[in-house]
Protein backbone atom coordinates (compact mmCIF):
# COMPACT_ATOMS: atom_id res chain seq x y z
CA UNK A 1 0.00 0.00 0.00
CA UNK A 2 1.66 3.68 -0.66
CA UNK A 3 2.66 5.03 2.13
CA UNK A 4 0.46 8.15 1.52
CA UNK A 5 -2.81 6.23 1.64
CA UNK A 6 -2.07 4.69 5.08
CA UNK A 7 -1.65 8.22 6.35
CA UNK A 8 -5.13 9.14 5.20
CA UNK A 9 -6.70 5.66 6.46
CA UNK A 10 -4.46 6.62 9.74
CA UNK A 11 -6.34 10.16 10.07
CA UNK A 12 -9.53 8.79 8.59
CA UNK A 13 -8.84 5.57 11.59
CA UNK A 14 -9.37 8.01 14.32
CA UNK A 15 -12.92 9.19 12.81
CA UNK A 16 -13.72 5.51 12.50
CA UNK A 17 -12.60 4.82 16.38
CA UNK A 18 -14.86 7.96 17.82
CA UNK A 19 -18.26 7.42 15.92
CA UNK A 20 -17.94 3.74 16.30
CA UNK A 21 -17.45 4.25 20.15
CA UNK A 22 -20.31 6.89 19.98
CA UNK A 23 -22.35 4.16 18.00
CA UNK A 24 -21.61 1.11 19.89
CA UNK A 25 -22.66 3.34 23.21
CA UNK A 26 -25.77 4.32 22.03
CA UNK A 27 -26.97 1.21 20.50
CA UNK A 28 -25.86 -0.76 23.46
CA UNK A 29 -27.23 1.44 26.05
CA UNK A 30 -30.70 1.24 23.68
CA UNK A 31 -31.03 -2.36 24.35
CA UNK A 32 -29.99 -2.75 27.29
CA UNK A 33 -32.86 -0.12 27.86
CA UNK A 34 -35.22 -2.49 26.66
CA UNK A 35 -34.28 -5.03 28.60
CA UNK A 36 -35.74 -2.99 31.78
CA UNK A 37 -31.71 -2.45 32.70
CA UNK A 38 -31.72 0.70 35.33
CA UNK A 39 -30.22 3.78 33.95
CA UNK A 40 -27.48 3.38 36.68
CA UNK A 41 -25.94 0.12 35.97
CA UNK A 42 -25.81 1.15 31.94
CA UNK A 43 -23.63 3.97 32.93
CA UNK A 44 -21.45 1.82 35.12
CA UNK A 45 -21.18 -0.39 32.76
CA UNK A 46 -21.98 -0.30 28.81
CA UNK A 47 -21.19 3.41 28.56
CA UNK A 48 -18.04 3.42 30.76
CA UNK A 49 -16.46 0.21 28.98
CA UNK A 50 -18.08 1.81 25.35
CA UNK A 51 -15.99 4.93 26.26
CA UNK A 52 -12.81 2.80 26.98
CA UNK A 53 -13.21 0.93 23.96
CA UNK A 54 -10.90 3.40 21.44
CA UNK A 55 -7.81 2.48 23.58
CA UNK A 56 -9.06 -1.22 23.78
CA UNK A 57 -9.31 -1.80 20.16
CA UNK A 58 -5.84 0.15 19.32
CA UNK A 59 -3.89 -1.86 21.90
CA UNK A 60 -5.17 -5.14 20.94
CA UNK A 61 -4.40 -4.51 17.66
CA UNK A 62 -0.94 -3.57 18.68
CA UNK A 63 -0.36 -6.27 20.89
CA UNK A 64 -1.29 -8.69 18.38
CA UNK A 65 1.00 -7.52 15.46
CA UNK A 66 3.89 -6.86 17.79
CA UNK A 67 3.92 -3.53 18.00
CA UNK A 68 4.22 -3.36 22.23
CA UNK A 69 5.74 -0.15 22.84
CA UNK A 70 2.58 1.11 20.82
CA UNK A 71 0.39 -0.71 23.20
CA UNK A 72 2.36 0.46 26.06
CA UNK A 73 2.88 3.98 25.18
CA UNK A 74 -0.84 4.54 24.03
CA UNK A 75 -2.13 3.86 27.29
CA UNK A 76 0.56 5.68 29.25
CA UNK A 77 0.68 8.67 27.07
CA UNK A 78 -3.24 8.82 27.48
CA UNK A 79 -3.07 9.14 31.18
CA UNK A 80 -0.68 11.80 30.46
CA UNK A 81 -2.77 13.57 27.82
CA UNK A 82 -5.34 13.22 30.63
CA UNK A 83 -4.15 15.23 33.06
CA UNK A 84 -2.39 17.51 31.60
CA UNK A 85 -3.82 18.55 28.44
CA UNK A 86 -8.12 17.66 29.11
CA UNK A 87 -7.60 18.64 32.91
CA UNK A 88 -5.57 21.28 32.20
CA UNK A 89 -7.28 22.91 29.38
CA UNK A 90 -10.75 22.37 31.34
CA UNK A 91 -9.24 24.32 34.62
CA UNK A 92 -8.20 27.07 32.14
CA UNK A 93 -12.13 27.52 30.64
CA UNK A 94 -13.08 27.33 34.47
CA UNK A 95 -11.75 26.53 37.98
CA UNK A 96 -12.29 22.63 38.79
CA UNK A 97 -13.77 21.83 41.63
CA UNK A 98 -13.67 18.12 43.15
CA UNK A 99 -15.73 15.88 45.05
CA UNK A 100 -14.14 14.46 48.49
CA UNK A 101 -14.47 11.10 47.18
CA UNK A 102 -12.73 12.10 43.77
CA UNK A 103 -9.87 13.77 46.08
CA UNK A 104 -9.21 11.23 48.74
CA UNK A 105 -10.16 7.82 47.11
CA UNK A 106 -10.67 8.00 43.27
CA UNK A 107 -6.93 10.12 42.41
CA UNK A 108 -5.06 7.73 45.04
CA UNK A 109 -6.05 4.74 43.04
CA UNK A 110 -5.09 6.67 39.37
CA UNK A 111 -1.63 7.10 41.13
CA UNK A 112 -1.80 3.53 42.63
CA UNK A 113 -2.75 2.60 39.29
CA UNK A 114 0.42 4.18 38.15
CA UNK A 115 3.11 2.74 40.65
CA UNK A 116 1.72 -0.59 40.36
CA UNK A 117 2.60 -0.59 36.46
CA UNK A 118 5.69 1.06 37.03
CA UNK A 119 5.93 -2.13 39.62
CA UNK A 120 5.03 -4.72 37.32
CA UNK A 121 6.42 -3.63 34.41
CA UNK A 122 10.32 -3.47 36.04
CA UNK A 123 10.91 -7.29 36.61
CA UNK A 124 14.51 -6.57 35.39
CA UNK A 125 15.24 -4.19 38.75
CA UNK A 126 12.85 -5.12 41.35
CA UNK A 127 13.11 -9.31 40.11
CA UNK A 128 16.81 -9.30 38.89
CA UNK A 129 15.30 -10.27 35.50
CA UNK A 130 17.20 -10.63 32.33
CA UNK A 131 14.48 -8.42 30.68
CA UNK A 132 11.44 -6.88 31.72
CA UNK A 133 7.90 -7.42 30.05
CA UNK A 134 4.28 -7.43 31.43
CA UNK A 135 2.95 -10.80 31.73
CA UNK A 136 0.03 -12.91 31.42
CA UNK A 137 0.27 -12.76 35.45
CA UNK A 138 0.70 -8.96 35.35
CA UNK A 139 -2.09 -8.82 33.20
CA UNK A 140 -4.40 -10.37 36.05
CA UNK A 141 -2.89 -8.81 38.70
CA UNK A 142 -3.86 -5.48 36.85
CA UNK A 143 -7.94 -6.94 36.27
CA UNK A 144 -7.64 -8.09 40.09
CA UNK A 145 -7.22 -4.16 40.60
CA UNK A 146 -9.94 -3.30 38.24
CA UNK A 147 -12.07 -5.75 40.13
CA UNK A 148 -11.82 -3.85 43.53
CA UNK A 149 -12.05 -0.32 41.67
CA UNK A 150 -15.43 -1.61 39.86
CA UNK A 151 -16.79 -2.86 43.08
CA UNK A 152 -15.82 0.80 44.74
CA UNK A 153 -17.47 2.41 41.69
CA UNK A 154 -20.60 0.34 42.37
CA UNK A 155 -21.18 0.83 46.04
CA UNK A 156 -20.41 4.50 45.43
CA UNK A 157 -23.16 4.53 42.65
CA UNK A 158 -25.84 2.42 45.33
CA UNK A 159 -25.35 5.30 47.56
CA UNK A 160 -25.24 8.16 45.18
CA UNK A 161 -28.23 10.24 45.48
CA UNK A 162 -28.09 10.90 41.62
CA UNK A 163 -29.83 9.62 38.86
CA UNK A 164 -27.48 7.33 36.29
CA UNK A 165 -26.68 8.09 32.56
CA UNK A 166 -29.69 9.13 30.84
CA UNK A 167 -30.46 6.57 27.81
CA UNK A 168 -32.59 7.47 24.74
CA UNK A 169 -34.60 4.60 23.31
CA UNK A 170 -34.02 3.69 20.28
CA UNK A 171 -36.44 1.12 17.89
CA UNK A 172 -34.40 -2.55 17.95
CA UNK A 173 -33.80 -2.64 14.61
CA UNK A 174 -31.40 1.30 14.56
CA UNK A 175 -29.86 0.09 18.18
CA UNK A 176 -28.62 -3.02 16.53
CA UNK A 177 -27.23 -1.11 13.19
CA UNK A 178 -25.47 1.47 15.58
CA UNK A 179 -23.83 -1.71 17.86
CA UNK A 180 -22.44 -3.50 14.25
CA UNK A 181 -21.84 0.21 12.77
CA UNK A 182 -20.09 0.72 16.03
CA UNK A 183 -18.26 -2.45 16.37
CA UNK A 184 -16.88 -2.18 12.25
CA UNK A 185 -15.58 1.13 13.05
CA UNK A 186 -13.55 0.01 16.12
CA UNK A 187 -12.15 -2.12 13.95
CA UNK A 188 -11.45 -0.61 11.18
CA UNK A 189 -10.28 2.30 12.81
CA UNK A 190 -8.36 0.44 15.17
CA UNK A 191 -6.21 -1.58 12.74
CA UNK A 192 -5.73 1.99 10.17
CA UNK A 193 -4.30 3.55 13.38
CA UNK A 194 -1.87 1.01 14.35
CA UNK A 195 -0.83 0.50 10.49
CA UNK A 196 -0.99 4.02 9.87
CA UNK A 197 1.25 4.99 13.21
CA UNK A 198 3.95 1.72 12.32
CA UNK A 199 4.17 3.25 8.97
CA UNK A 200 4.77 7.37 10.56
CA UNK A 201 7.45 5.92 13.00
CA UNK A 202 9.38 4.57 9.97
CA UNK A 203 9.14 7.46 7.84
CA UNK A 204 9.90 9.62 10.31
CA UNK A 205 12.96 7.55 12.27
CA UNK A 206 10.70 7.48 15.44
CA UNK A 207 10.42 5.15 17.95
CA UNK A 208 6.64 3.60 18.13
CA UNK A 209 6.41 4.39 21.47
CA UNK A 210 6.45 8.17 20.84
CA UNK A 211 4.41 7.49 18.27
CA UNK A 212 2.14 6.36 21.04
CA UNK A 213 2.80 8.60 23.58
CA UNK A 214 1.90 11.39 21.37
CA UNK A 215 0.16 10.71 18.33
CA UNK A 216 -2.12 7.60 19.30
CA UNK A 217 -2.90 8.81 22.73
CA UNK A 218 -3.78 12.16 21.94
CA UNK A 219 -6.29 10.60 19.03
CA UNK A 220 -7.70 8.24 21.15
CA UNK A 221 -8.09 11.27 23.79
CA UNK A 222 -10.26 13.34 22.06
CA UNK A 223 -14.12 12.72 23.22
CA UNK A 224 -12.65 13.03 26.91
CA UNK A 225 -11.54 16.11 25.77
CA UNK A 226 -14.23 17.46 24.72
CA UNK A 227 -16.24 16.21 27.26
CA UNK A 228 -14.44 17.52 30.12
CA UNK A 229 -14.26 21.02 28.15
CA UNK A 230 -18.09 21.39 27.58
CA UNK A 231 -18.55 20.04 31.15
CA UNK A 232 -15.97 22.72 32.63
CA UNK A 233 -18.08 25.34 30.35
CA UNK A 234 -21.45 24.48 31.90
CA UNK A 235 -20.18 24.60 35.12
CA UNK A 236 -19.98 20.64 36.17
CA UNK A 237 -16.51 20.55 37.06
CA UNK A 238 -17.01 17.19 39.31
CA UNK A 239 -17.51 15.29 35.71
CA UNK A 240 -14.66 17.38 33.97
CA UNK A 241 -12.02 15.71 37.14
CA UNK A 242 -14.06 12.54 37.37
CA UNK A 243 -14.00 11.63 33.56
CA UNK A 244 -10.13 12.37 33.56
CA UNK A 245 -9.71 10.57 36.74
CA UNK A 246 -11.73 7.44 35.87
CA UNK A 247 -10.46 7.45 32.51
CA UNK A 248 -6.41 7.10 33.96
CA UNK A 249 -7.55 4.09 36.15
CA UNK A 250 -9.42 2.33 32.92
CA UNK A 251 -6.43 2.45 31.18
CA UNK A 252 -4.18 0.61 33.41
CA UNK A 253 -6.11 -1.27 34.97
CA UNK A 254 -8.48 -2.57 32.70
CA UNK A 255 -6.75 -2.07 29.37
CA UNK A 256 -3.57 -2.89 29.63
CA UNK A 257 -4.82 -5.43 32.14
CA UNK A 258 -6.32 -7.13 28.85
CA UNK A 259 -3.94 -6.25 26.47
CA UNK A 260 -1.26 -8.05 29.09
CA UNK A 261 -3.18 -11.39 29.80
CA UNK A 262 -3.48 -11.78 25.48
CA UNK A 263 -0.15 -11.06 24.84
CA UNK A 264 2.96 -10.29 26.66
CA UNK A 265 4.55 -6.65 25.92
CA UNK A 266 8.10 -6.46 26.64
CA UNK A 267 9.03 -3.00 28.29
CA UNK A 268 12.22 -0.88 27.57
CA UNK A 269 13.82 0.58 30.43
CA UNK A 270 13.84 3.71 28.63
CA UNK A 271 9.95 3.66 28.77
CA UNK A 272 10.78 4.17 32.87
CA UNK A 273 10.77 8.24 31.67
CA UNK A 274 7.46 8.21 30.97
CA UNK A 275 5.88 5.73 33.66
CA UNK A 276 7.76 8.24 36.28
CA UNK A 277 6.18 11.46 34.16
CA UNK A 278 2.31 9.85 34.59
CA UNK A 279 3.20 9.04 38.44
CA UNK A 280 4.17 12.37 38.35
CA UNK A 281 1.25 14.12 36.77
CA UNK A 282 -1.09 11.99 39.28
CA UNK A 283 0.47 13.54 42.77
CA UNK A 284 0.46 17.07 41.07
CA UNK A 285 -2.91 16.67 39.99
CA UNK A 286 -3.30 15.78 43.97
CA UNK A 287 -1.07 18.23 45.06
CA UNK A 288 -2.85 21.11 43.43
CA UNK A 289 -6.34 20.11 45.26
CA UNK A 290 -4.84 22.03 47.65
CA UNK A 291 -2.96 24.58 47.05
CA UNK A 292 -5.74 26.95 47.07
CA UNK A 293 -8.89 27.74 48.34
CA UNK A 294 -10.84 24.89 48.97
CA UNK A 295 -10.49 21.44 46.96
CA UNK A 296 -9.81 22.80 43.11
CA UNK A 297 -7.70 23.44 40.24
CA UNK A 298 -7.26 27.16 39.51
CA UNK A 299 -6.63 28.19 35.75
CA UNK A 300 -2.95 29.06 36.60
CA UNK A 301 -3.06 25.70 37.75
CA UNK A 302 -4.35 24.18 34.53
CA UNK A 303 -1.97 26.59 32.57
CA UNK A 304 0.88 25.17 34.48
CA UNK A 305 -0.44 21.72 33.34
CA UNK A 306 -0.68 22.01 29.82
CA UNK A 307 2.68 24.31 29.92
CA UNK A 308 4.30 20.63 31.27
CA UNK A 309 2.72 18.74 28.86
CA UNK A 310 4.35 20.99 26.00
CA UNK A 311 7.40 20.55 27.53
CA UNK A 312 7.38 16.48 27.85
CA UNK A 313 6.25 16.53 24.21
CA UNK A 314 9.53 19.00 23.30
CA UNK A 315 11.51 16.84 25.36
CA UNK A 316 10.12 13.70 23.54
CA UNK A 317 10.66 14.76 19.55
CA UNK A 318 13.64 16.29 20.78
CA UNK A 319 15.59 12.95 22.03
CA UNK A 320 14.58 11.43 18.75
CA UNK A 321 16.52 13.86 17.03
Amino acid sequence: MPAFLTYILFLIGFVALIYGANWLVDGSSSLAKKFNIPDLIIGLTVVSFGTSSPELVVNLFAGSSGSTDLAIGNIVGSNIFNVLVILGVAAVIKPVNAHINTTWKEIPLALLAALVLGICANDAYFDEEENSLLSTTDGLTLLSFFAIFMYYVIDVARNSKEHGEEVQILPVWKSVLMVVGGLAGLIVGGKWIVDGAVEIAKTLGMSEAVIGLTIVAAGTSLPELATSAIASYKGNSDIAIGNVVGSNIFNIFFILGITSSLYELPFRPEANFDILMNIFTSLLMFIFLFTGSGRRINRIEGGIFVSIYIAYVTYLLMTQV
